[in-house]
């Protein structure tokens, strides 16, 4: 973890620049204090690097955990007994380790995770928007309770954020887009003070406590020790659980890939870090935490090596909630909505539903009703809901194409399975063999494949009704030497 200090520490303040703010807008997305994000991202940046193998991920808290946190923050009637239900998720994330489940994750159909992705992307777009324009409804009052110096504040930071990569600065891997637009809508707030037009209220900025670690010791929200007996908390913990092991599973895959020495990291030993963070993020007061994308992806392009990175980013997190608290309350929450809205945009872009339509209604359908039932229900019972829908589509796929059948030069039916014959393939079976005339002669190939006692049972059974229509039936590669019609023996 120390062998490239040079490069690692660079790399972790570039991450550090880009943590602040994301950890400051998901807290704040989530309905919970500012200082909750803050330490989530140092639990994941001091607890994490020392378990995990992973040398370029980074963890925190995550966008995609936005939309589970404000629903189970309402279900448990507040921030303390789901601080619990986190504790409760690190120690099953911890299990999840033990038992090396992390494999299981490549179970999820592509499709459910995309549309799961969409719909996140559309809750954190929808929650954001009301505080980008300063108006302390939803979005029901959003077009009539604006205010002029939020309104100003989230375009002018949406235009540095999209145009940011048009600019020579750009090239410059020390400077965040995100962190420019902290300090250019800081800069504009204060300018707009003395205007009673644009002047921001104290409502519209972060808001840290302040006067050192006792104050802030004293303002961290604490899990509440009862709700371990609360089976509601520990629903969410399993909730918590479940997505936030396949976020940062599918975290891992993805910073395996950037990876310049293509180095693999182990997911059931991150599935144990993770889980020891959440169990101690909950403990201190903090958010849930994943390994993220924005934050690995930056440590990357930032050059570095090692998980020492990581461990510089939470030290400088740190250091910011201990020493630079009044900084941090000047920085408008329109300014930290903008920057989340693009995490939003960037989950459910335009072209990730073109591409779903293009690949056809096996992917669209379960993409499409995914996403339809995590912004009706939530989001575990979304995904549930297209995972079911994904495996109805691969039963129907294979018993409709376990088998080919066609009639050679002769007249002669020829059935070839063409993968594992079991019993989802029945139905398929049953019509191609149905296909088949009174007189006419075929032949049932199942040479190298598996054919289970079901599909036997059908064979067998077509065969005895073979002998009264004048059929003649030819099996190659299959043993029906034990099976009889209807399942006799």
């Amino acid at each position: 973890m120390f062998g490239h200090v040079k490069e690692d520490s660079v790399a972790g303040f570039v991450v550090f620049l880009v943590a602040v703010p994301l950890c400051l807008g998901i807290a704040i997305a989530c309905g919970v204090p500012p200082i909750s994000g803050l330490i989530a991202g140092i639990v994941g940046g001091l607890v994490v690097p020392w378990i995990s193998r992973s040398a370029l991920s980074v963890t925190g808290p995550a966008a995609g955990l936005t939309s589970i946190v404000l629903v189970e923050v309402q279900n448990l009637g507040g921030v303390n007994p789901f601080l619990t239900a986190v504790m409760i998720a690190g120690a099953l994330q911890v299990l999840l380790g033990v038992i090396r489940a992390g494999r299981f994750a490549a179970l999820v159909p592509s499709s459910v995770i995309k549309g799961m992705l969409a719909a996140i992307g559309i809750t954190i777009i929808l929650k954001q928007l009301p505080v980008a324009v300063g108006s302390a409804g939803g979005l029901s009052t959003m077009l009539t309770q604006y205010h002029l110096g939020p309104v100003t504040i989230a375009l002018v930071s949406l235009a540095i954020l999209y145009g940011w990569k048009h600019t020579p600065l750009a090239k410059l891997k020390l400077i965040s887009p995100a962190l420019v637009v902290v300090l250019v809508a800081s800069g504009l707030a204060v300018a707009f003070a003395g205007s009673p037009t644009f002047a921001l209220d104290a409502r519209h900025f972060v808001n840290v406590p302040l006067g050192g670690v006792g104050a802030l010791y004293s303002a961290l929200p604490r899990p509440e020790w009862a709700a371990f007996m609360n089976p509601t908390a520990w629903i969410a913990g399993a909730t918590i659980a479940v997505v936030a092991s396949i976020e940062t599973l599918l975290s891992l895959q993805a910073i395996d890939r950037l990876d310049p020495l293509k180095r693999h990291s182990p997911p059931d030993r991150e599935l144990l870090a993770q889980g020891a963070a959440n169990a101690v993020s909950g403990f201190l007061g903090g958010l849930p935490v994943t390994a993220v994308i924005v934050r690995s992806g930056a440590n990357v392009a930032a050059g570095g090596r090692e998980r020492f990175s990581a461990l510089v980013h939470g030290l400088l997190l740190l250091g910011a909630v201990l020493f630079a608290g009044p900084l941090l309350n000047r920085i408008p929450l329109a300014c930290l909505a903008a920057v989340l809205i693009q995490v939003g945009l960037n989950l459910c872009k335009p072209a990730l539903f073109t591409t779903q339509v293009k690949l056809g209604m096996t992917q669209l359908l379960p993409f499409a009703l995914t996403i339809a039932a995590v912004l009706a229900l939530d989001l575990l019972k979304g995904v549930i809901l297209g995972i079911f829908v994904g495996i109805a589509f691969v039963l129907y796929e294979n018993s409709k194409r376990a088998v080919v059948a066609e009639k050679d030069d002769a007249g002669v039916w020829q059935l070839r399975f063409r993968r594992d014959g079991t019993f989802v393939s029945k139905p398929g079976i049953v019509t191609t063999l149905d296909e088949v005339d009174d007189g006419e002669s075929v032949v049932i190939d199942g040479s190298g494949e598996y054919i289970d006692h079901d599909v036997k049972e059908v064979l067998a059974t077509f065969i005895e009704d073979a002998h009264h229509r004048n059929i003649t039936v030819t099996v190659r590669g299959i043993d029906l030497s034990n099976t009889s019609a209807g399942g006799g023996h």
